[in-house]
C-alpha cells in the first residue's frame, strides 16, 4: 500500500502529572507518535483540598469545543524531554493563531480542522510548513469528505487527513463505524496519502478500521487503561500490517487478472 503503520496513543489519557515519564513509557512500548489534542489556550490553577488537587480551566477566547486541555506551553515542556513526533490535534476555531506558538513549542505534526478554515487553508499549510511542521486538516463525523478534496489535491498539500470517528473534545466515546466509508473512499482516491482514525479505537474496533484503509491510529483509552500497554500497541499495528497485506494481495490478484485478459 506504500503507507507506514503509525500508532499514536493520545496523550489526553495519560497521567498529566507525569506526562514525560509517560511519553517515555509510550514510547518504550512502541508508540511511533504521541497524539496531543489541543483545545486551546488555558489558565490551571491548583487548588489543594483534602484528598485531590482540582483544575480550574478559564476560557479566554471562544473554542471549537467545549472541553480545554493541553496548550503549546505543554507542547513545549514536553519537547525539552522527549524528540518524539508530537502528532498535534487543533480543535480551535481560529487554527492559523496557534502555528507560531506551536512552532516554536516544537510540534511536530499540526492539524487543523476543515470545518473552521475553509477560507484561509492555504495561507495555513503553507504557514505550518514554514515553521517546520507537517500540515494535516481533520474533519468532525459530520463534515462530507468531499471537503478535503481540494487540501490533498493542492499544489501545496495537506499531507495527511484524520477522520473523526466520534465527536472531537471528549475522550471515552464510543466508536462510529459508519466513518469507515469516509476512509475507503480516501484510501481509494490516494493510495499513499497517511489516513488518521481518532475515537474509540481498541481490540473490537481496529480491524473495521485497518481494513478501510486508515493506517495512523489514534488511541487513549485503550493504550492507557491495557494491563500492558505495550501488547496493546502490538496489537493495533498487527491489524494494520495485516490489513494492508490483505489489500495489496487483492490488489496484486486483481492486476493480474487485467494483465492475463490484456
Amino acid at each position: 500500500m506504500g503507507v507506514e503503520p503509525k500508532i499514536a496513543p493520545s496523550m489526553l489519557s495519560s497521567d498529566f502529572a507525569n506526562l514525560a515519564s509517560e511519553a517515555e513509557r509510550m514510547l518504550n512500548c512502541g508508540a511511533d507518535w504521541l497524539h496531543m489534542d489541543i483545545m486551546g489556550y488555558v489558565l490551571f490553577n491548583l487548588f489543594l483540598s483534602t484528598l485531590k488537587i482540582c483544575y480550574l480551566l478559564i476560557m479566554f477566547y471562544r473554542h471549537f469545543v467545549p472541553n480545554l486541555s493541553i496548550g503549546a506551553p505543554i507542547i513545549g515542556s514536553l519537547r525539552k524531554h522527549s524528540k518524539a513526533y508530537l502528532d498535534c490535534h487543533l480543535m480551535v476555531t481560529n487554527p492559523i493563531d496557534y502555528v507560531e506558538p506551536l512552532g516554536k513549542a516544537g510540534a511536530s505534526g499540526f492539524t487543523f480542522h476543515v470545518e473552521v478554515s475553509k477560507e484561509n487553508w492555504q495561507e495555513l499549510i503553507q504557514r505550518i510548513k514554514s515553521k517546520g511542521m507537517r500540515p494535516a486538516v481533520a474533519l468532525k463525523p459530520g463534515t462530507p469528505i468531499e471537503e478535503v478534496y481540494p487540501l490533498v489535491d493542492s499544489e501545496n498539500p495537506v499531507e495527511m487527513v484524520l477522520v473523526m470517528t466520534v465527536e472531537p473534545g471528549f475522550g471515552g466515546q464510543k466508536f462510529m463505524p459508519d466513518m469507515m466509508e469516509k476512509v475507503r473512499v480516501l484510501r481509494k482516491k490516494y493510495p499513499s496519502l497517511d489516513i488518521e482514525v481518532d475515537g474509540g479505537l481498541g481490540p473490537s474496533t481496529i480491524d473495521m478500521a485497518a481494513s478501510a484503509g486508515a493506517n495512523c491510529i489514534v488511541a487513549g483509552t485503550s493504550v492507557f487503561g491495557a494491563p500492558e500497554p505495550a501488547k496493546a500497541i502490538s496489537l493495533l499495528r498487527k491489524s494494520v500490517v495485516e490489513a494492508q497485506k490483505t489489500a495489496d494481495l487483492v490488489t496484486g490478484k486483481v492486476h493480474s487478472c487485467w494483465m492475463s485478459i490484456h
